[in-house]
């Protein structure tokens, strides 16, 4: 496929949807100024403190558009098998019928903006191509800091014969007229009637997870929820992991972290905070990209306590979404830095009054900012060959049976760990609190295909490497008996790389357990800390009769996956039970 098939497939689009004019994006710095100047004049766009927030703008979405909406998201396979049972599925034929009706003249009267981007550094082999056609300015504006638009995005459209294509529009906002549909055999991407950055930014979740992780098993390599580190100790070099957990997990806060009191003169530098691409290199070494440029992060909870990084990352160059605005027209949200102000416009544009109860900025409140403005940015963000994984971490959220911190056995037993990780269930997410959710990889809303397959994929790396990074679970919410939270997170974590390095290095014993290595007595580094009495054992508990319940659970959660499901993780389920003995 070359430009003039992109050109093909774009008027066939216009005859469609019928807009009043097409614009070819180019990703200019003098693009982006018409753009922003045209939202400025139609109120989509409200310009923030020039002073204090330089080109920073405030985006207020529909009350209705304000979240990804997952229970419209649809995998279009032609077999409903190969969607699995951890996705909506609808039959291709039907979903182009049903959602090409509503995109039928859905750009009348308005500008359809056509958006070659790619995603990945330029000149990296790992990069991919993508093209949007939106009728969102907003989208527009989002995808040049998410991505690069432009000629770099034609190149490899020219050069390979292969892009993904994605077709979205805000319709009129209806949320009974809104569907996100992927087609992973034609490598298309429709979505209609949201603005919302998941829905609507396409490069992002849809492609660089979605579609991308079908296309990675079929090439072998992997698509991932991961955020991307560097950790750099005194006098050290650089080591490198991938980490997936779960949302409200403390996956942007991990990226970015500053080291606390005692590790002063370490350092950890961000690749990046949400999507991992893997790849085996010619020696079997697992290497990542970041293929996103910018950060797309919830704002709400964000401060100098909790990621010092990520607010020295926005106030300038930002796109804030749905926060809130003080009377010297800045941004505010719950968890700021600053008290609140008396005085605040709410997200929705209303007087706020706390009287009433409610949040001035919504819960999903959002920032969207170049990742080359974080204080940690990694130098080898940008690395066209990536960066070479020491160490893959998965995480959830349990108050107790997870330990802290432990070592899978070997790859089969990390892919186990991974394909069973869960979370409970927070205040901020729908069900009820302290519900046990499974997330496989963190990936549960994102994989675009069967789960069953999906396993397999991951398992197939064994026998395509001797060099794999060695696979570990954390877990930073673990509670006493008096509900507290064990260990103090945040920057502390650190503690916990530590030790993961040193296992990867073969400079730690460990101890071993039914469920793998543990940290064996003082190799944690825990000077400083002032744990409670008992703190230390409790993290590192491993009760017997609280893991038999957890592996009856796991094997219940598999069994949907029917034969689909690798025998290797039910027979690793029966390993562990066996491994726990009686109780």
């Amino acid at each position: 496929m070359s430009k003039k098939d992109l050109e093909s497939w774009v008027t066939e689009v216009a005859k469609l949807v019928a807009p009043e004019k097409i614009h070819w994006c180019d990703g200019s710095e003098e693009e982006k100024k018409v753009l922003i100047a045209e939202m400025l004049k139609t109120g989509d766009l409200l310009e923030l403190n020039e002073q204090t927030h330089p080109n920073c703008f405030l985006h207020r979405s529909d009350p209705n558009d304000v979240a990804r909406v997952e229970q419209l998201t649809f995998i279009c396979s032609r077999l409903e098998d190969d969607a699995g049972p951890n996705n909506n599925w609808m039959n291709p034929a039907e979903a182009h019928a049903k959602i090409d009706a509503l995109f039928e003249r859905s750009m009348k009267g308005r500008t359809m903006y056509v958006i070659p981007y790619l995603m990945g550094p330029v000149g990296s082999p790992y990069a991919r191509a993508g093209v949007e056609i939106t009728d969102s300015p907003y989208v527009v504006l989002n995808m040049s800091i998410m991505s690069k638009i432009g000629d770099a995005a034609i190149a490899i459209i020219n050069s390979s014969s292969k892009f993904v294509k994605g077709l979205h529009s805000v319709g009129e906002l209806d949320p009974a007229r809104r569907f996100i549909m992927h087609f992973p055999e034609e490598q298309t991407i429709k979505s209609f009637g949201s603005g919302y950055g998941g829905n609507a930014l396409l490069g992002k979740k849809c492609h660089a997870l979605r579609l991308a992780s079908g296309t990675a098993k079929q090439e072998g390599w992997l698509a991932e929820h991961m955020l991307i580190l560097g950790i750099q100790p005194p006098q050290g070099e650089t080591k490198y992991i991938a980490a997936a957990f779960p949302s409200a997990c403390g996956k942007t806060n991990l990226a970015m972290l500053v080291p606390p009191k005692g590790f002063e003169d370490w350092k950890i530098w961000t690749v990046g905070d949400d999507i991992a691409w893997l790849h085996l290199d010619e020696s079997g070494q697992l290497r990542a990209i970041n293929p996103e440029a910018g950060f797309f992060g919830v704002v709400p909870g964000t401060s100098s306590t909790t990621n010092p990084n990520c607010m020295n990352t926005l106030g300038k160059n930002t796109i804030y979404t749905n926060v809130a605005l003080t009377s010297e027209q800045e941004p505010w949200w719950e968890g700021h830095d600053l008290t609140r102000p008396d005085t605040l416009v709410d997200w929705k544009g209303n007087s706020f009054d706390p009287t009433l109860g409610g949040l001035a900025a919504h819960p999903n409140a959002r920032f969207t900012v170049p990742a080359s403005q974080c204080p940690s940015f990694s130098k080898e963000g940008n690395s066209p060959n990536g960066v070479p994984i020491s160490a893959i971490v998965f995480g959830g959220r349990r108050s107790n049976v997870t330990p802290l911190v432990f070592q899978t056995y070997d790859w089969e037993h990390g892919v186990f760990a991974g394909a069973s990780m869960a979370s409970e269930t927070t205040a901020a997410a729908a069900g009820q609190v302290g519900n046990v959710r499974r997330d496989p990889m963190a990936m549960k809303p994102f994989c675009g295909y069967n789960f069953g397959d999906y396993w397999a994929h991951w398992l197939s790396f064994a026998s395509r490497s001797d060099n794999l990074p060695p696979i570990f679970h954390v877990n930073w919410f673990r509670k006493g008996a008096d509900g507290k939270f064990l260990w103090p997170g945040f920057g502390e974590n650190i503690r916990v790389l530590e030790w993961i390095l040193a296992r990867s290095d073969g400079k730690a014993e460990g101890t071993e357990s039914a469920i793998g290595y543990l940290p064996k007595s003082g190799e944690l580094n825990l000077d400083g800390l002032n744990l409670p009495p008992g703190a230390t054992e409790s993290l590192l508990a491993v009760d017997k009769k609280s893991w038999k319940k957890e592996i009856e659970d796991i094997k219940e959660y598999f069994s949907i996956f029917g034969d689909r499901l690798p025998v290797a993780l039910s027979d690793r389920a029966e390993s562990i039970k066996n491994m726990l003995g009686s109780v």
